[in-house]
């Protein structure tokens, strides 16, 4: 009697642990996997076709969610975060949910003819340095690095415009300003154009060119792709297949821009010409990041110190 009671409460106990772990694997699973728990179920195939619905859809869509992010970005340098530096206190522009300060506004170019249609950030093919690129077409014209002087010994006459009148307009105080707020907020872009008889600037998109750049964006829907390709090369005809390097104007020798008229301070002009960065993006074509701190790749002993390998092989 008594080898039958443990049987049966053998049994029982075998079978309420099975029961617990199969309960409690219920209870961790969506907590591990995030899942969600069996609430509800997942069609795989209906999943994957929206997944990639929804990719195909960002990719057709990823130029217009540029502009409305640049966009967004801009109406949203409202408000102002104070950091204490220790040995000074800053207010910089601060975007809500973003990790970085801002530091400084950028204002909308209304006037350019090539943001029209490239956007106002329009450089997204050089990964590792289309960040330095796009700083640099917040001040300065597109045109002043992608049309060069065809004649030999002729230059441009530079000069800074309004973004929003596209006029030319005297040399930014922001330059010269002891003032932080208005570092960067010079609400003027550099851009190159020639002196006529009469000692009038001539920039080199003029009033002209913006008209007929105007007319094509409003008929290019009536166009067949022979004709609008025609009209495109028409707008890019004075483009430069390649533009200038940084060396030509981050150096101290004969620097492409004038900076002095420009209104640059000597220190100013002196960090512009210096060769760190334009060095750096010369030399230094691929940035290689340590394969160990890819995500899904551990640590490999043998590859650990090529240079050590190098050496081995050396030796031998």
């Amino acid at each position: 009697m008594l080898h039958l009671i443990k049987t049966i409460t053998t049994k029982v106990y075998t079978i309420a642990l099975m029961v617990f772990t199969i309960w409690y694997g219920f209870f961790l699973y969506p907590i591990i996997y995030g899942h969600g728990g069996a609430d509800h179920d997942v069609d795989v195939v209906a999943s994957a076709d929206a997944e990639a619905d929804a990719e195909i859809t960002a990719l057709l869509d990823e130029a217009d969610m540029q502009e409305e992010q640049f966009a967004s970005a801009l109406k949203e340098q409202t408000s102002t975060a104070t950091t204490n530096l220790g040995y000074m206190v800053v207010k910089e522009e601060y975007v809500q949910g973003h990790f970085h300060h801002v530091g400084m506004t950028v204002e909308s170019d209304d006037t350019s003819l090539c943001i029209r249609c490239h956007g106002a950030i329009p450089h997204d093919k050089a990964k590792a340095i289309r960040a330095f690129l796009n700083m640099h077409a917040f001040y300065l014209a597109c045109e002043t690095c992608h049309i060069q002087p065809k004649t030999k010994g002729q230059s441009w006459a530079f000069r800074w415009y309004d973004k929003k009148s596209g006029n030319p307009i005297s040399n930014p105080p922001g330059l010269t300003s002891h003032d932080k707020s208005m570092y960067g907020n010079y609400g003027a872009k550099i851009a190159p154009g020639r002196i006529s008889s009469s000692g009038q600037l001539m920039f080199l998109n003029d009033a002209k060119e913006r008209a007929f750049v105007e007319k094509y964006l409003q008929e290019k829907h009536r166009l067949g792709s022979t004709q609008q390709s025609k009209m495109k090369k028409v707008i890019h005809r004075r483009l430069d297949e390649k533009p200038l390097l940084c060396d030509h104007c981050h150096n101290d020798k004969t620097p492409y821009l004038p900076f002095d008229s420009l209104g640059y301070p000597k220190r100013r002009k002196q960090d512009l010409v210096g060769t760190e960065v334009a060095g750096m993006v010369a030399k230094y074509q691929e940035f290689y990041m340590p394969k160990f701190l890819l995500p899904g790749t551990g640590w490999n002993s043998d590859t650990a110190n090529p240079a050590e390998g190098e050496a081995g092989e050396h030796e031998q």
